[in-house]
């Protein structure tokens, strides 16, 4: 009874004198309270939608719940266990890199990374079982001999991401050695699955795939030459105002570079380790391009140093017979062909009297080459075209290759001076040509292996960096007699015994060598100081060229003297070089 009537109260018709009775307050209201609105209850209907909603998404979150606990159990248990193995790099040992007399000149430094298991009894063997883990890379560190940043180069280690997992899991070799070895350098790095709980913490581990370890390296040079050639380079650039320099010494019937060494260098251990960020930008700043193999990269003007090699040609074509004498008078005077009454002048640098090839080559005649070289009066000239033959012979104008690819450099002829500034070519070209000047441009790489052929007898050898490696032979020079090869090695031991290159006649063996010095720039202000030569004389093994950049004219003090100061410390501390 109760219920009906509350049933009919809540379901009665309001009364119109009710809505009428409160349409005078209407004013009044605070709409935004609801006051004036009127109010209905939510119907039954409603309810029973939204409560049947609620038992639908109840019924499938616990269908869900079943299924995965029930039907998919066993699968999803596995994934779980899954995911709470973390793999992780075992990292390959890096191979060694030595110098010829097994001197390590970069090696992984023992640290936390190296298994305890692991024993060592020397240097070398630890250098070479330095595994890595999770935790850690082992140190890449070098050599602290000087001028051998170049030749060894330096490495990028294995990165993380900011959640501690590798992106990059290998060692990268970034210059030198390091880059172009890198392959068998770096090895193969291995697999280890660790356990952790939902803390992070590692429960269990085990290895699934052991590291291999990487190659090691035997170069050819010797650390403790290249070092000294290095020290003398820089003392004397220092000394004499020269910007840089470089110096190359090869076995010239083998290829092995025995000294490899540029002027200024980086630092491999700062490379590696970038830990010195003043100092790692220092290096990329540094105007003085650090990170140019100036022995490799570097084209320099050759000046005087190109005389014997055009002498060869000189010879061949039968310019000159060896003995005739030309009379060189300080200067040579070419009348202008489009207005007789003028004339242009080109100097020697001191009037050496009447030479022959031998003694022209010795005393560096510049008068003497002009003439043979382009002609002057009644004495015919080799010509631009058979300079740019013979140059060509000994490897010039192409770029040496493998570990030493370079720059092909330039030698100026009339299609190259057309082609560069659309002009003709005149004999003043060739004359300067003649001498090593104008647009020639070469590498020290390219002069020891042009050397190299000059005094072996006309075998052009590749260098090569990896000690005890098979000659790579790139041509063979018949063009040029034996007896021919032997008079402009003549004309090079007399420059050392009575003429320009006499810092050089030491008395431990006997050097041949041939000095140049290469003006720069119109205003002819500054030169690139050259010496090149070869040891012992009789027998020739060892060829060597050493180059200053940028040096005052005035300076008296230049390559000659760099590479005497070497030779001394190589005849008490390195006499094998000698016998």
């Amino acid at each position: 009874m109760f219920w009906r009537r509350r049933r009919s109260r809540l379901s009665r018709e309001i009364d119109p004198d009710e809505v009428l009775m409160d349409s005078s307050n209407i004013g009044k209201f605070d709409r935004d309270q609801f006051e004036g609105r009127l109010e209905k209850p939510i119907s039954r209907a409603t309810l029973y939608v939204v409560f049947s909603i609620f038992i639908l998404i109840a019924g499938t979150f616990i269908f869900q719940a079943g299924r995965m606990q029930i039907v998919d159990g066993e699968q999803y248990k596995q994934r779980s266990e899954r995911n709470l193995l973390r793999p992780v790099p075992v990292f390959a040992g890096r191979g060694v890199i030595f110098d010829r007399n097994d001197v390590e000149l970069a090696w992984n430094a023992p640290g936390s990374d190296i298994p305890s298991t692991v024993s060592t009894s020397s240097t070398s063997t630890q250098s070479s079982l330095n595994l890595g883990n999770e935790n850690g890379v082992a140190r890449r560190e070098y050599a602290t001999s000087t001028g051998l940043s170049h030749v060894v180069g330096y490495v990028q280690y294995p990165s993380k991401d900011s959640n501690g997992f590798y992106y990059q899991e290998d060692f990268k070799g970034v210059d030198g050695a390091e880059n172009y070895f890198n392959d068998k350098l770096q090895g193969v790095n291995g697999s280890r699955l660790i356990e952790v709980d939902a803390h992070g913490t590692i429960v269990s581990e085990n290895t699934v795939r052991p590291p291999e370890q990487g190659e090691n390296i035997h170069l050819s040079i010797d650390s403790g030459v290249q070092s000294a050639l290095y020290r003398n380079i820089q003392n004397v650039a220092d000394a004499s105002g020269f910007s840089a320099g470089a110096g190359v010494m090869m076995d010239a019937h083998t290829g092995e570079v025995i000294a490899l060494t540029s002027y200024p260098q980086y630092s491999s251990e700062v490379m590696s380790s970038k830990s010195d960020t003043v100092a790692v930008k220092a290096t990329l700043n540094d105007k003085r391009l650090l990170f140019l193999d100036r022995a490799v990269d570097g084209l320099y003007a050759p000046g005087s140093i190109v005389k014997p090699f055009i002498a060869t040609g000189v010879l061949t074509e039968h310019v000159i017979d060896p003995a005739t004498i030309i009379v060189t008078n300080g200067s040579i005077s070419i009348t202008n062909p489009y207005d007789p009454t003028k004339s242009t002048l080109f100097r020697d640098w001191k009037n050496l009297g009447p030479l022959n090839l031998r003694q022209a080559i010795a005393m560096s005649s510049d008068v003497y080459f002009y003439t043979v070289g382009g002609g002057y009066k009644d004495q015919k000239g080799l010509g631009i075209l058979n300079i740019d033959k013979y140059i060509r012979m000994f490897g010039f104008g192409s770029s040496t290759v493998g570990f030493f690819a370079g720059k092909a450099g330039t030698i100026p002829t009339p299609e190259w001076k057309k082609k560069t500034f659309n002009e003709d070519w005149y004999l003043g070209d060739t004359y300067h040509s003649s001498i090593g000047q104008y647009g020639f441009q070469v590498t020290p790489v390219q002069v020891v292996r042009a050397l190299a052929a000059l005094v072996n007898g006309g075998t052009v050898i590749e260098p090569t960096i990896v000690k005890d490696d098979a000659p790579h032979v790139n041509h063979v020079i018949t063009e040029i007699s034996p007896e021919n090869f032997d008079i402009v090695r003549q004309g090079m031991r007399l420059s050392t015994t009575a003429g320009t290159t006499q810092l050089l006649n030491v008395p431990f063996t006997h050097i041949a060598a041939k000095s140049g010095t290469a003006e720069l720039g119109t205003a002819k202000a500054e030169v690139n100081s050259w010496i090149i030569g070869f040891w012992p004389y009789e027998h020739p093994k060892y060829v060597f060229a050493v180059t200053l950049e940028r040096g005052s004219v005035h300076s008296t003090v230049g390559s000659a003297a760099a590479m005497r100061y070497t030779l001394d410390w190589m005849g008490e501390n390195r006499p094998d070089y000698f016998k």
